[in-house]
Parts: structure tokens; sequence; C-alpha cells
């Protein structure tokens, strides 16, 4: 009985330590894609941004507001992080020179941040 309380013992001790890092799994990793894509288009709508090209596998979202066209990557890092990116692609920024600005804090803002 002796024997047994010590291993049952050990057991619990040694079962409730956990040293490695929990990774990101697919289903996370895919939900803040999600989000990001979602927040991304919500902030070029906002914005009155008209939506032109999308490729929501490839992270790659193209828009035109008076006559300036503007791309969104959403990209991955290889630890998962994700990272968005916003510029102007063509046209001549003097017709809205806040277009990126406004679109990266209408982002933010459905981001949370």
């Amino acid at each position: 009985m002796k024997k047994f309380t010590i291993i049952l013992a050990v057991t619990l001790i040694t079962g409730c330590v956990n040293n490695q890092a929990t990774p990101v799994t697919s289903s996370a990793a895919t939900s803040q894609v999600d989000q990001s894509w979602s927040a991304a288009v919500g902030a070029f709508l906002a914005q009155g941004v008209r939506v032109t090209n999308q490729d929501r596998d490839a992270g790659m979202l193209q828009g035109i507001s008076k006559g300036v066209g503007v791309s969104a990557y959403i990209l991955t890092s290889r630890e998962g992080s994700i990272r968005v990116k916003f510029e102007n692609t063509s046209g001549t920024t003097n017709s809205d020179p806040g277009l990126i600005r406004r679109i990266t804090r209408s982002y933010n803002s459905r981001m949370g941040y």
C-alpha cells in the first residue's frame, strides 16, 4: 500500500509539469486569418474602397477609391503570427492622401487594437 501511494504521488506530481510551449493549432491560426481577412475587407468598405480583386487563399485584397488603387496583404509567418500590410498601388495619392491611414485605423478598430 505504501509503495502504491508513493507511485501515485510521483505520477500526480510529474503529470502536472508541462514545460513545452503549446503550439498554435491550425484551426486557431485559420480563425486568426479569417478575422484579419474580415477586418481588412470591412476596413476597405468602411473607407469607401470598392473591392476589385480578392484572393482569400493568397491573402491579397485590392480595391480602388477616388482613382487610388490600394492593396491589403495578409501574411502568415512560419511561427503562425499574422501581419497585415496596406499600401497604395496605383493612381495619385493627392486625391485622398489619408486613405491608407484611415484604412489602417479602421482595420485596427475592427481587430480591437
